[in-house]
């Protein structure tokens, strides 16, 4: 029996973090006759059919912080973002209707935002040289704006948000930008079977439970997210609650109830032509567990390296959706 053997049958089976034996990543169980195209394009397709009531995230909330503007690109239009005298989001053109200088340049002064180039002042509603503001949320983690002209679609009040944990959690926000479309991004997300081949120093005994279908739209996925050589055992599931955004939840196991939002947002076509995506990822986690109280002490400490896994997933992830992105434009083709 060998050392990791040993420690794994000592180990407490009610702790959270368990002992994971080593694996050789090509011994694993093939995926590839799991995960067959027909069910991860129907999925995409059910996805892609949801209303986002022209909603798009752009950035995390801690991104748009008192006293200075922050600025941004999504479907191609220049916004300016920054908060008022009461700390509420404002959200707007991104150029000055005087001359067109960047407003994300200029001053917040008192919730106010000045442009540098000649003092106009805006301070979030409509002015008499024809700016005027965007619809704006900010959900308490993540910042939205509705665009109707680039969205299309009949306009809702308030974004499509999914169920979040509410009390005592763990947020942090990652961004990662790529050649491809938002729903490449949400495929990527819809086959699971790609995550202990593509992503073995994070996942381990990935099992899909069940696939999606017309009355139950979700994958039920068993994975051990692993931490080193101790993994925590788990059952998550991957839902769409609108076209641009795909959502995994715990459902069973440590930290169930957390969820990890990402949201696929479309920047605009770069200079090449090709489009843009932007990533926004939302991890808001939880637990039960007494030492969980000390790592909501600790969040200063936690959250960038959350943020750091988290884009560690997404700089490989985005390789698969920038690759999927290349193919349907015939750019490439499976072969090469």
């Amino acid at each position: 029996m060998s050392g990791i053997d040993r420690i794994r049958r000592r180990w407490p089976k009610d702790w959270p973090l368990q002992v994971v034996s080593p694996e050789i990543w090509s011994k694993q169980r093939p995926t590839y006759g799991q995960a067959q195209p027909a069910i991860i394009d129907a999925a995409l397709d059910r996805s892609q059919r949801r209303p986002t009531g022209n909603w798009y995230v752009f950035a995390a909330s801690r991104d748009v912080r008192t006293g200075r503007p922050f600025g941004t690109r999504v479907a191609g239009v220049e916004l300016v973002a920054w908060r008022d005298r009461l700390g509420q989001l404002r959200v707007g053109p991104g150029a000055c209707p005087h001359l067109g200088a960047d407003l994300a340049t200029g001053i917040v002064s008192d919730g106010i935002l000045w442009c540098r180039w000649h003092g106009l002042a805006l301070d979030g509603k409509k002015c008499k040289l024809g700016w005027a503001p965007l619809p704006s949320y900010d959900d308490g983690v993540l910042a939205w704006v509705r665009l109707d002209s680039a969205g299309g679609e009949t306009p809702l009040d308030t974004p499509v948000l999914p169920e979040r944990p509410t009390t005592d959690t763990l947020a942090a926000v990652t961004r990662v930008e790529g050649v491809c479309e938002p729903c490449d991004v949400i495929a990527n997300r819809l086959d699971p079977w790609h995550g202990s081949w593509f992503h073995p120093y994070s996942f381990a005994r990935l099992e899909v439970l069940t696939t999606p279908t017309e009355e139950d739209d979700r994958f039920v996925v068993s994975v051990t997210f692993r931490v080193g050589r101790l993994g925590v055992p788990t059952i998550a599931e991957f839902t769409c609650p609108e076209a641009r955004t795909i959502v995994m939840r715990i459902v069973e196991g440590e930290g169930a109830g957390s969820v990890v939002e990402t949201h696929a947002t479309p920047i605009g076509p770069g200079s090449d032509g090709r489009p843009r995506v932007a990533v926004i990822e939302a991890v808001v986690a939880q637990s039960a567990r007494p030492g969980f109280k000390m790592a909501l002490n600790a969040a200063a400490l936690i959250t960038p390296l959350m943020r750091r896994a988290a884009h560690r997933l997404w700089r490989d992830d985005m390789d698969y959706a920038e690759r999927r992105y290349a193919v349907r434009a015939g750019t490439t083709s499976p072969q090469n």
